[in-house]
């Protein structure tokens, strides 16, 4: 997979919106169940509701982990997505519904 780089560091603009990231990027799909979708959406819109920037899904996700790298949380003993899932709730402060 080769990374891409914002059409400005290439010296020509490319179409569409301007790029708005300032490293390398990759394109990615994941699977996310409806209910992580309508809260994302729901954090965007209370934001824009409070006329706050608001932040868009993509936005959230990175944030997200890019919070969890930072943390340098170890996650190896995770051994399932329900275990990394309390396992950063707790981190949190948060309990694991």
């Amino acid at each position: 997979m080769q990374p891409r780089l914002s059409a400005a560091r290439h010296g020509k603009p490319g179409p569409g919106r301007p790029p708005v990231h300032s490293e390398a990027w990759s394109k990615v799909s994941v699977v996310l169940f409806d209910r992580q979708i309508v809260h994302l959406d729901r954090l965007s819109t209370s934001a824009r509701a409070k006329r706050v920037k608001a932040l868009n899904r993509a936005e959230i996700i990175r944030a997200l982990i890019d919070g969890l790298i930072d943390s340098g949380m170890d996650i190896v003993g995770a051994g399932s997505e329900a275990d990394l899932r309390a396992k950063v709730a707790r981190r949190l402060g948060t309990r694991y519904r």
